[in-house]
């Protein structure tokens, strides 16, 4: 994907739109937009004694709870658990994956419609399934589905004005392409569905349009996990997405005092998922697991929230000479040459894949990195003109951010404020400051709103955080370069 970090004049973007519906023999497949954390049905049956008459294990202490008006139901210890406990225990039936069974006549529709999804929207996948089951009148996983939301806070739902409110370009893209596959793929399956009688139609006749689309799709992003299926007769196995009941109500923390562990059930061979308490878990503490080491972009476009502060999350851009040359011209550095670089200059840029027929111009500031490697081996080679000197060095060294200044303090420092500048310039591509957007929050912002403004205030924090980081290596670097040159 070719992502920037300028914002672009926002389109029109499609919003999907939820319906009101009422409650008939059938079940529906849209929903009426809610500002609360309700579920499917008013008073959905028992998840915890579903699970266990199921044959799964769920430990005494574990209970159902609202956490708080924004991270709505989770699990909570009602007493202290040890380490090392099981907590919750899925038999291999209980998991709702995307499969082929025989039996079943609609797997050949259901596969035709898989097929058309992108891999990168994995989810639609699983949440064609989930409509599948969500529309059957006496399924298995209907006890599951019923607890689940009536709407999701991710961006696809948001209002024109909201999505336009994030500000930062590569998520208004993600945004509007899942959008438009959203519209793009309802015809699609109204096409394919549109001669069936109600007997042989994967979904009991209903219509599915993009809304219940994007409901299933945000229903599996937010919930389902990627887990090991069963061995394959070769001796591998699959990665294959699957929702977890009552274990996908554990939320996320990067310091988690849960993890979920497969296992071998040795009495009937099959594959079990358990939740396993990863330390001590005091009463009233919340069952948090790790979903990955992700930026707010993922958790946002997938899970409908931001983590404040999050150490994974980072700023994309793309790799343009002639930003480069007017931030190093903006941060005072003589004649850069990023437009035009030298020939030896290209073909150290090619093994970066920033230059040639391979080429990936995404690069990011921020995250765990502080400046990714690809872009600061290039820079560091860029603006030296000494081949001798970087020739000496393998990329690894050049693109590690621990390594001193390994073409000169000059050739370092240069690198840092031009990489300051082009902060500088990232910032002033937002129509907002900071201070405004806080200001906002103050006023009373809430729902998508402020989602989206919470957001952009930490995607600025981003490239604010970068910025302090690179203007004390230059204060120590400069230090060093006059002691130095004072000895």
């Amino acid at each position: 994907m070719n992502r920037a970090v300028v914002v672009l004049p926002c389109p029109r973007y499609p919003v999907l739109k939820v319906v009101m519906c009422s409650l008939t023999q059938l079940r529906p497949l849209t929903c009426a937009a809610s500002a609360s954390a309700s579920r499917l049905v008013p008073h959905p049956p028992d998840l915890i004694k579903w699970v266990t008459r199921e044959g799964g294990f769920v430990h005494r202490a574990v209970k159902i709870a609202q956490l708080d008006s924004s991270n709505g139901l989770g699990l909570v210890a009602k007493q202290e658990i040890p380490s090392g406990s099981d907590l919750i225990v899925l038999p291999h039936h209980l998991p709702l994956r995307f499969i082929s069974l025989d039996s079943d006549p609609h797997d050949s529709l259901m596969l035709q419609l898989a097929r058309q999804v992108p891999e990168e929207l994995w989810a639609m996948k699983l949440g064609l399934k989930l409509l599948q089951e969500r529309a059957k009148i006496g399924s298995f996983w209907w006890p599951y589905i019923s607890n689940l939301p009536q709407t999701y806070t991710v961006p696809i739902f948001f209002p024109g004005e909201d999505i336009k409110n994030l500000q930062y370009a590569p998520l208004l893209h993600q945004v509007n392409k899942r959008c438009r596959f959203l519209l793009d793929f309802e015809q699609e399956v109204k096409s394919t569905l549109a001669s069936l009688t109600p007997d042989s139609h994967p979904f009991g006749g209903q219509e599915v349009d993009a809304s219940s689309l994007g409901w299933a799709m945000s229903a599996v992003s937010s919930r389902a996990f990627r887990l090991y299926g069963d061995k394959h007769p070769n001796g591998t196995r699959i990665d294959i997405p699957m929702m977890l009941p009552l274990i996908d109500m554990c939320n996320h923390s990067f310091s988690p005092n849960a993890r979920i562990v497969q296992e071998q059930d040795t009495s009937s061979m099959k594959m079990q998922v358990k939740v396993v308490a990863e330390t001590a878990i005091k009463e009233d503490d919340p069952l948090l697991l790790c979903y990955g080491s992700l930026s707010n972009d993922f958790f946002l476009l997938d899970y409908g929230f931001t983590i404040h502060s999050n150490p994974y999350d980072c700023v994309e851009l793309k790799y343009d000479g002639g930003l480069l040359d007017a931030s190093s011209m903006a941060a005072g550095v003589s004649s850069p040459n990023f437009s035009a670089p030298a020939p030896w200059q290209e073909m150290i840029l090619s093994q970066l894949n920033l230059a040639g027929e391979t080429l990936d111009l995404k690069v990011s500031l921020g995250g765990q990195e502080t400046v990714e490697g690809r872009l600061l081996a290039a820079m560091r080679v860029v603006l030296s003109s000494n081949m001798e000197t970087v020739q000496k060095y393998d990329l690894s060294t050049l693109k590690s951010l621990d390594a001193e200044a390994p073409l000169g303090v000059a050739n370092d420092i240069a690198v840092f404020r031009t990489l300051i500048a082009l902060c500088v310039i990232a910032l002033g591509h937002f129509p907002t400051k900071i201070m405004d957007d806080e200001s906002l929050l103050k006023q009373g912002a809430s729902g998508s709103t402020e989602l989206a403004i919470q957001y952009r205030i930490q995607k600025k924090s981003v490239i604010i955080d970068v910025m302090r980081n690179l203007s004390k290596r230059v204060k120590l670097l400069s230090s060093k370069d006059t002691a130095t040159a004072e000895g």
